[in-house]
């Protein structure tokens, strides 16, 4: 079944309400419109009708093929190829096997693909194997002195720490974490006040994820690389959930690095990832000059040495791109069919889907506010411009039980075996407490519906009070 532009527009607004009145709200729209290009509007009314058409979304949910009696809320961790892209990456794997094909090369009809579908040029952009191949290429191809210093958070990814406990062992860089609040309490201004009292003088570089994938806050990107370029440092940005969740911009977004996932909300093959690397001086993006960079990995170096310089202009010099891409004979087929994914979700439509996924995330949480109270909340829900579709909470009825990971381990294991939930865990610190949190994380995507959610929060309150009596 494949989403025609035809169907895509075939909405009726006076359907059952998946998102209602939370999509058509000024809350809501703020969430997208933190992503739009500059000047664009978010055309909440819209984006509203289009997400509450539950037959488009009923079709939309007929692209995948996953286990019946299983609910997968857990897409944070890894998505669904569609049954479109299952055939193509099948069909291209027997073709290269027939014709005893290699994977050299750039792949620069696919790049050109993925530029379009997130706002930069082809020369900006490479499928790479993951988020952590990403952030490796970012941090390890900067120029690194002693003492130069990183400031980052307390809740990221190892596929971000890795590469910079690497840095400081081999380059004597220093490491420094904003330690970062949870819940509900915060607003997007408060993230950059900590951020810029973290900065000094010999701060090389912000490193920072959105959505944190412990706790689901979506770190204030456009506002943290307007602080990066205020203070002249060099931003980059963890967003493995962004890719396929919303709509971004990441030319707009401002930063100098973006390493998203393939595999998790794009839906595409295990082993790939989306990475945004800057290539050019545009103003009213990121007026910084392009900091110093060298592909790590790549089998497109010139042979004599001697990489172009960088530009200074908003013409590329090099198509830095084509060179992190180019690493001798790859698995084409998963790129291949990684462009395929991104096909998808361009003729579905990325705002729609946005309005979807996000939406579905806000109504979690408030139901979550009004069974569990508020304060259960490790993700925010009242700032806009801090939510989506990743929701992380404390299920238990005596809040201290979120600090055994027995208990939650527990938890998520019983989703599965008694409700058929696929949710999962993470643990974290939590500013001000001795013991790490345990919390519970839930992931809204396309194969999700209203009644998924609804039903899902009803199950996990019904296991807490067994839990709390046992």
């Amino acid at each position: 079944m494949q989403i025609s532009d035809e169907k895509t527009l075939a909405f009726d607004p006076n359907r059952r309400a998946f998102i209602g009145a939370l999509a058509s709200s000024a809350a809501f729209a703020g969430s997208l419109a933190s992503f739009l290009p500059t000047g664009a509007s978010a055309q909440a009314p819209a984006a509203a009708a289009l997400a509450n058409d539950a037959a488009f979304w009923a079709d939309v949910r007929k692209l995948f093929d996953q286990k019946p009696g299983v609910r997968y809320m857990n897409i944070g961790t890894a998505g669904s190829m569609p049954v479109e892209t299952q055939a193509f990456l099948h069909a291209e794997s027997r073709r290269h096997a027939h014709e005893s094909m290699s994977g050299y090369g750039n792949y620069l009809p696919q790049r050109q693909a993925l530029a379009k579908s997130f706002g930069c040029d082809a020369d900006e952009i490479v499928m790479s194997g993951n988020t952590s191949d990403g952030m490796c290429h970012a941090l390890l191809g900067m120029v690194w002195r002693p003492g130069d210093e990183i400031v980052t958070t307390n809740h990221e990814h190892s596929g971000g720490n890795a590469p910079m406990a690497l840095l400081q062992d081999r380059y004597g860089v220093v490491i420094k974490r904003v330690i970062l609040p949870v819940g509900n309490k915060q607003k997007a201004e408060d993230y950059v006040e900590l951020f810029s009292a973290a900065i000094g003088p010999r701060t090389k570089a912000m490193v920072f994820s959105a959505p944190t994938y412990k706790t689901g806050t979506l770190l204030p990107v456009k506002m943290l690389a307007k602080l990066a370029h205020d203070k002249g440092i060099v931003s980059v940005c963890d967003a493995a959930h962004l890719p396929g969740m919303i709509n971004i911009n990441m030319r707009d977004l401002g930063v100098d690095f973006l390493a998203g996932a393939g595999h998790k909300w794009q839906c595409g093959p295990l082993g790939t990832g989306i990475l945004y690397v800057r290539n050019k001086v545009l103003p009213q993006f990121n007026p910084l000059p392009l900091p110093d960079y060298f592909p790590v990995v790549t089998s497109a170096y010139p042979a004599s040495g001697g990489l172009p310089p960088r530009s200074r202009t908003g013409n590329e010099t090099d198509d830095l791109a084509a060179r992190i891409q180019s690493t001798g004979s790859r698995n084409a087929p998963v790129y291949l069919a990684l462009a395929k994914s991104v096909e998808i979700w361009d003729r579905i439509g990325r705002d729609k889907i946005a309005a979807y996924t996000v939406g579905m995330a806000q109504h979690l949480k408030e139901k979550i506010a009004a069974k569990w109270g508020v304060d259960s909340l490790y993700s925010p829900k009242d700032d806009p411009r801090l939510v989506c579709a990743l929701t992380a909470f404390n299920p238990f009825r005596n809040p201290e039980h979120i600090k055994d990971k027995t208990k939650s381990d527990a938890f998520v294991k019983r989703m599965l075996d008694e409700y058929g939930f696929v949710i999962r865990n993470s643990n974290f610190p939590v500013a001000g407490q001795k013991d790490e949190h345990y919390g519970v994380r839930v992931s809204t995507h396309l194969w999700s519906n209203m009644g998924d959610v609804d039903q899902l929060v009803d199950a996990m309150w019904e296991l807490a009070g067994k839990m709390h009596v046992a």
